[in-house]
């Protein structure tokens, strides 16, 4: 059993806080000031779940350099009052940092919940086809 510190318990408060703030400033027509707090909410919480070290060693990595510059610049873009442009930077930065782990994520749900759509997509995305 993965035993979890109390630190990554408040991180995974934190971080669930800044995901409620991200979608109730979207809700609220790209709300700059709630999206501003969610952003840095779920960068708080990230770096409490696994710690600022690998939080910087994560974001820093050579290969993911892009994504993290589209993804801190749209932070940065959304603090300055430009939500839509700055939203748009980060969801771009976002997929960029975690194209390798949407595979790996959808065909858990396909097969956990065994949803035959998202089994599918999985095998899609892994270049894998079993459809004759």
């Amino acid at each position: 059993m993965i035993s979890i510190t109390e630190w990554q318990k408040i991180g995974v408060g934190i971080t669930g806080f800044g995901v409620f703030f991200i979608l109730f400033g979207i809700l609220l027509y790209f709300d700059s000031v709630l999206l501003a707090f969610g952003n840095l909410l779920f960068l708080t919480g990230l770096s409490f779940i696994i710690g600022l070290k690998r939080t910087f060693s994560f974001f820093f990595q050579r290969h993911k350099l892009k994504g993290t510059s589209f993804f801190l610049g749209g932070v940065a873009i959304v603090l300055l009052r430009w939500p839509l442009l700055g939203m748009l930077l980060e969801a771009y930065g976002f997929i960029s940092l975690f194209k390798g782990f949407f595979p790996m994520a959808f065909g858990f749900l396909g097969t956990a919940a065994n949803i035959p759509f998202l089994s599918m997509l999985s095998q899609r995305l892994q270049g894998t086809s079993s459809m004759v």
